[in-house]
């Protein structure tokens, strides 16, 4: 499907971007050579008419894919995660983009609600509102349980959005071909791999099942965190094309006075968030992703409410250690230790200088240092460090690039409660806590636990795998060549001592 039929759908996309003025921000955000410039402007230059016109108050780059429509608004939203590509200047225009649409109509989300469910929303729901909320993929009604009386948010899917976006994301992949084959010099933001991506996060979005199990996950893992709540799922009232939850009752975590007039400490709330994002990133490799201030309510109570579960961040845990002594490093400036975890990580090659490394790292962090404390962003140093590391061979690792995105997300949400905050002093136990359990002592017995009780699984595979090496040797080929023959038994005798090893120290612990 990816063939010259989607040129239509470029030139209507290219012609708006002309429109809008936004062309000349996307080229130089690609830092397009003048051969792709002008292929670009000659093609959409004369079809500029054809371009939608679209909200003339907004900035051009989010005008243009707002006019273009909802797989455009999402496509911003994740360009907005991914600086490396889209450059700092059109990230943060992205940052902000509106994603709001016109909702459509209450008939048809009640009459999607019955045909997923195979229920009658009367006979479940007593009410059933206007949407309340209407963004690129999907509305929100706020509706009431027949039987308990419960408030809950319904979220709808737009009709047919599933076949819109697959059209939309076909001609992306086309579009991303023809820059990889205009400008080889764009291969290196790997703009097949942000498609990819982009696929990749739209799909989870376009079925709600995977969003209700996010949100169940991250609700299993910050249970018992004090003063943060999430609305419970309900299975039983949704599946691919509708979500409900409980009503998230509070004060938008933006709105100042508000939060003031109902008493909360804004200090407190500030550092809880930051705190909260942390532990949620390092404890549990599970964090939410998208946590500004309109996914974010405060509750009577002063909890703060997370919700909207449409992008989670996910981290392996040996990107989390990696991740938490970079931080350490940094916190004590040492400078050495931070370049040492990249080398040893692989992060950067190993061909290179790890002295000059520290250096260059040093050159990120002692500015930063050299600031008020108030004035100090996680979210930059990460940012800086990126940078540097892109320079010294690190492959961008979109993981870490969605965490930097968040982090920036996260401060500014804890500065607008307060904009005193001391990010190191907030973050720095976190961190510490976190390298106690994940990097000491406890933590290597642990580790050595889990190999062994995974070596154990392949116990009763060890006297056929020797036997089978024993055989294998006996040909004439492999008899002049003992090494074959006992490296198999060498390991599978290091394995099992492994395994008892393991064992014993289970039942040790």
């Amino acid at each position: 499907m990816r063939g010259p039929h989607n040129i239509w759908r470029l030139i209507r996309t290219g012609a708006t971007l002309e429109r809008t003025g936004a062309m000349n921000i996307v080229l130089d955000a690609m830092d397009a050579p003048m051969p792709l410039r002008v292929v670009a402007k000659g093609l959409c230059w004369p079809f500029q008419w054809l371009g939608f016109k679209g909200d003339t108050s907004m900035p051009p780059a989010t005008r243009a894919l707002t006019a273009l429509g909802p797989a455009y608004i999402k496509l911003g939203q994740v360009l907005s995660t991914r600086p490396d590509v889209v450059g700092d200047e059109l990230a943060i225009q992205l940052r902000v983009l509106q994603d709001k649409l016109p909702p459509f109509s209450l008939g048809v989300a009640r009459q999607m609600v019955e045909e997923e469910l195979d229920i009658n929303v009367d006979d479940i729901f007593s009410s059933f509102s206007e949407p309340v909320a209407a963004a690129s993929i999907a509305q929100v009604h706020r509706a009431t349980l027949h039987d308990t009386s419960e408030e809950v948010a319904v979220k709808v899917l737009r009709p047919n959005i599933e076949r819109a976006f697959r059209k939309d994301i076909d001609a992306f992949y086309f579009a991303a071909k023809m820059v990889e084959v205009l400008s080889p010099a764009s291969r290196r933001l790997k703009p097949l791999d942000v498609i990819e991506h982009f696929e990749d996060t739209v799909k989870g979005e376009l079925d709600l099942r995977l969003e209700s199990s996010a949100a169940s996950e991250f609700a299993a893992n910050t249970q018992d965190d004090p003063g943060f709540q999430l609305p419970k799922v309900k299975w039983s009232l949704s599946g691919k094309t509708i979500m409900t939850l409980g009503w998230a009752e509070g004060v938008n975590s933006g709105d100042n006075d508000t939060i003031d007039a109902a008493g909360h400490d804004r200090q407190v709330l500030s550092e809880r968030v930051l705190t909260l994002f942390l532990q949620h990133a390092l404890r549990d490799g599970l964090f939410h992703a998208d946590m500004h201030q309109g996914n974010l309510k405060i509750a009577p109570n002063g909890d703060i409410i997370a919700y909207d579960f449409g992008i989670m961040g996910r981290i392996d845990p040996f990107t989390r250690r990696v991740y938490a002594e970079i931080l350490f490093g940094f916190i004590r400036r040492d400078y050495r230790r931070v370049a040492e975890v990249h080398f040893e990580a692989g992060y950067v090659p190993a061909d290179r200088d790890i002295d000059e490394f520290a250096q260059a790292l040093r050159a990120v962090g002692e500015p930063i240092f050299g600031m008020d404390a108030t004035q100090i962003s996680m979210g930059r140093l990460l940012s800086y460090l990126f940078e540097v590391t892109e320079r010294f061979g690190m492959e961008t690792r979109t993981e870490l690039i969605l965490l930097q995105r968040t982090m920036v997300v996260v401060e500014g949400v804890a500065r607008s409660m307060n904009p005193q905050i001391n990010i190191w002093s907030v973050a720095q136990p976190v961190v510490q806590d976190y390298i106690k359990e994940s990097i000491g002592p406890k933590a290597l017995v642990t580790d050595l636990v889990k190999t062994a009780r995974v070596l154990a699984r392949f116990g009763p595979l060890l006297p056929q795998m020797a036997e089978d090496a024993l055989i294998q040797a006996k040909t004439p080929q492999e008899a002049a060549k003992p090494t074959k023959l006992y490296m198999p038994l060498v390991w599978m005798a290091l394995g099992g001592a492994l395994v008892f090893g393991g064992l014993v120290l289970g039942y040790m612990i």
